[in-house]
């Protein structure tokens, strides 16, 4: 199955979450069930029949992703499919990391550098609003 550009974008939201989650060693359970219900709440993409974050996660853990590779995976889905990248998107990547990070107490200096470094790389991608708009 071949996935549109904002299906990617979400799936990266998937790994970023992931990578959070993990960055403090083992995918606790309540950082797996924050993102569940963010994704409930309204980041599923309207183009999914499944449940993504089950999916993501579950893949994840099978193939022992480390932190690093489900981080750059994300990154490099993010900026190859950078022109449907809408400013609101970009705020829920960073919004969806901090929930998960903060889901399991403490949040550790890893999760912060992790997030940091994301908005610092995400910081100078710009969509193009003609693609990103026609989403809306």
């Amino acid at each position: 199955m071949t996935m549109t550009p904002t299906q990617n974008l979400h799936y990266a939201i998937g790994e970023l979450a992931y990578a959070v989650a993990q960055a403090d060693g083992a995918v606790q359970k309540e950082e797996r069930q924050k993102f569940h219900d963010m994704v409930e709440a309204g980041l599923r993409c309207q183009d999914y029949d499944f449940n993504i974050s089950d999916i993501i996660f579950k893949i994840m853990d099978k193939d022992k992703t480390s932190t690093e590779d489900a981080y750059n995976g994300a990154m490099k889905q993010i900026r190859t499919n950078s022109h449907y990248l809408s400013p609101e998107l970009k705020a829920t990547f960073i919004k969806v990391m901090e929930k998960v990070a903060m889901s399991y107490a403490p949040v550790t200096i890893d999760e912060m550098s992790l997030i940091d470094k994301f908005k610092a790389e995400i910081a100078p991608l710009k969509g193009d609003p003609i693609y990103y708009e026609k989403r809306s």
